[in-house]
């Protein structure tokens, strides 16, 4: 089983992060903030990655330390699980819709930290949820996953079904790239030898 667990302790957050990649897409979250914990299930449930997250914050000021912390110590905890990636898939991507909505993400657990993120929502707020957030969680998790990861928003009218469509996409590519390829079995999936660093 390729599990690690993560605590990051700061002035402005407290954060622990239980991830199982080889798990069944059971999540329990406490951070404070429901609607980016509702993002979170998507990716466990459709990664079929668990997850379990205790996050405690700073929310009397906003949200953003919060959620920028739970990215870094995700992206912790993940590297941590996913080893030395020998056997693996490497790559990942998923088109996923929600009605309107259609977003694609694609990822390669390179070693190398790269994000492009493209998706202009249709409104700032969704309930009380500030959408400039998702990006601090993105690049937080991928510096620190050290991971390449494109996230494109082809379209959407419903910032919601946008931001869904994005998760739900990064739970399908991160469940691909994980994958045991048994045809790479022992190997790393590098001309370089090493997808670390």
């Amino acid at each position: 089983m390729r599990q690690a667990t993560v605590t990051r302790n700061t002035l402005e957050t407290q954060i622990t992060v239980s991830v199982n990649l080889d798990g069944s897409g059971q999540s329990r979250f406490d951070t404070g903030v429901p609607f980016f914990e509702h993002m979170l299930d998507q990716i466990a449930r459709h990664g079929l990655i668990d997850l379990d997250i205790k996050a405690v914050g700073d929310l009397h000021i906003d949200a953003h330390h919060t959620v920028e912390d739970v990215g870094i110590t995700l992206g912790q905890a993940f590297a941590k699980a996913v080893g030395d990636k020998k056997g693996i898939r490497r790559y990942g991507h998923a088109y996923v819709p929600l009605d309107e909505a259609l977003s694609r993400v694609v990822v390669d657990l390179s070693g190398r930290p790269c994000l492009e993120y493209d998706c202009e929502y249709t409104r700032a707020m969704i309930g009380g949820f500030d959408v400039d957030l998702f990006g601090e969680f993105f690049r937080g998790f991928v510096n620190h996953a050290a991971i390449s990861l494109h996230i494109d928003n082809l379209k959407g009218k419903n910032a919601h079904h946008q931001a869904e469509t994005i998760f739900k996409a990064l739970g399908r590519a991160l469940r691909m790239a994980v994958e045991h390829d048994e045809r790479m079995a022992g190997i790393t999936p590098s001309t370089k030898g090493t997808l670390v660093g």
